[in-house]
């Protein structure tokens, strides 16, 4: 994974993030009880669970997961559709106009492939998605990986490298990409 980081097990800053976990994973269960139509309902528990003001112009729809909040950040016009998962303790930027698709898992963290160090870290990099980016449903996005702007990734993909700006990605094939043209 690039840009990787490591958040040791069994410290003060772990049991830290094991805490705001909890507190999101209750903030996200309220906020998928709430009533479809109560939007002002909605915005407070989405302003609460990412600890700032959100744009005025996200959509998240419910149900929706995340599980620390505090690293995600969203630019203009973002639409987010239902039962999509957020593990941004590595931060996910999103950037103006990106469209997400229904079950879509956005996952900055993870654990080291040494069999020995598994349990004695967390570790996570940033996710980016540039602007003008539409993600189909059912994609995975791993820890490190920046998606150009303009981009579209095919529903069911696996995205563990970066997509190039004005690409298009499947889940078929990552050499089945092809160059969008620039408006």
């Amino acid at each position: 994974m690039r840009n990787e980081q490591r958040l040791p097990t069994r410290t003060p800053e772990s049991r830290a993030f094991a805490e705001r976990v909890q507190l999101v994973m209750t903030l996200t269960a309220r906020l998928n009880l709430l009533p479809f139509d109560d939007l002002d309902a909605r915005r407070a528990a989405l302003t609460e669970i990412f600890g700032r003001p959100i744009p005025d112009s996200l959509t998240v729809l419910p149900p929706f997961h995340c599980d620390y909040g505090l690293g995600a950040s969203f630019g203009e016009r973002v639409f987010i559709n239902q039962g999509c998962y957020f593990l941004d303790y590595g931060g996910i930027t999103i950037g103006d106009r990106v469209l997400i698709g229904p079950r879509v898992t956005l996952s900055t963290a993870g654990h080291p492939v040494e069999v020995a160090e598994r349990f004695d870290y967390i570790t996570h990099a940033p996710i980016v998605i540039e602007d003008d980016v539409w993600i189909g449903a059912a994609v995975t996005v791993t820890p490190g990986v920046t998606i150009g702007h303009g981009s579209v990734v095919g529903a069911g993909a696996v995205v563990a490298k970066d997509v190039p700006p004005l690409s298009v990605v499947t889940a078929t094939s990552f050499v089945e990409r092809r160059r969008l043209q620039s408006r």
